[in-house]
């Protein structure tokens, strides 16, 4: 564009253009993750682009507000957000899954009840949650007795133990950091949840590791802690991204994500 004198305004040209089916050809994704969560979105771009962005596959991700304070209160009422968090992901993209990125919030409003409030805006989505992805881990992987991990307040905690045995798990062990403040949570160091599986998870009864929470940073010591456990370690980031994949009809094993993603 030239300017035809000094001091006027150029003329704006109108430009061709060509159309595809843009991001998410394959599959596209859907996460509402906690306001106060600082992990699950690095975590989850790292198992689902395995170290190379992939246009083929859109991950997309919302927020729901949330208090920083974790109480089964407090999760009973982000409830009332969920439809208006998933709304603010347009179902014009055409979502294969999406998923509530709360392992302990999907425990006290309950499973049924988080599909019903998402399916209410997105209808032909399949949903899940990090709760219902561990159970579907557990089944894949033929386990049916476990140690839990969680960071939560004891009552917290026992609610999650008991939502697990319900479906016929036999949880073995448990131990929890006890906390209440998600920020507090975000910042326990991966060497803590290293230390904390080989404490809770090196008994013949327990056939696997669960750690609960997904702004645990846990993904980075999962691939170690098997090794030298010999046998599955889970975490509700690595479970829930695994089960939005396999519902989206993805198969990739990313590197590093633990013997979950090789069955």
């Amino acid at each position: 564009m030239t300017m035809t004198s000094r001091g006027k305004e150029p003329d704006i040209q109108t430009l061709p253009f060509h159309t595809d089916e843009g991001i998410g050809t394959i599959a596209r994704l859907g996460m509402i993750i906690l306001q106060s969560d600082q992990t699950i979105e690095h975590e989850a771009a790292a198992l689902i682009h395995d170290k190379n962005f992939s246009p083929e596959v859109g991950l997309y991700h919302t927020r729901i507000p949330n208090e920083m304070e974790i109480t089964e209160d407090t999760l009973e009422d982000m409830a009332a957000a969920l439809p208006e968090s998933a709304a603010l992901m347009p179902s014009s993209f055409g979502f294969d899954a999406i998923g509530y990125g709360c392992t302990s919030g999907a425990t006290i409003i309950g499973e049924a009840r988080v599909d019903k409030l998402i399916r209410s805006v997105h209808p032909n989505a399949k949903t899940t949650n990090p709760i219902t992805a561990c159970k579907a881990a557990l089944r894949a992987l033929d386990i049916t007795s476990l140690a839990l991990i969680t960071p939560y307040a004891i009552s917290v905690t026992k609610s999650m133990q008991d939502n697990l045995q319900a479906d016929g798990f036999t949880v073995k062990a448990v131990a929890t950091f006890n906390q209440t403040d998600d920020f507090t949570v975000a910042r326990i160091t991966s060497n803590s949840l290293y230390e904390a599986v080989m404490a809770i998870g090196n008994r013949d009864d327990c056939e696997a590791v669960f750690i609960s929470c997904t702004s645990l940073r846990a993904l980075p010591i999962i691939a170690k802690a098997e090794d030298a456990l010999n046998k599955p370690v889970l975490s509700s980031n690595q479970v829930f991204i695994w089960h939005l994949m396999r519902l989206a009809g993805l198969t990739t094993c990313p590197e590093g994500a633990g013997r979950l993603f090789e069955k």
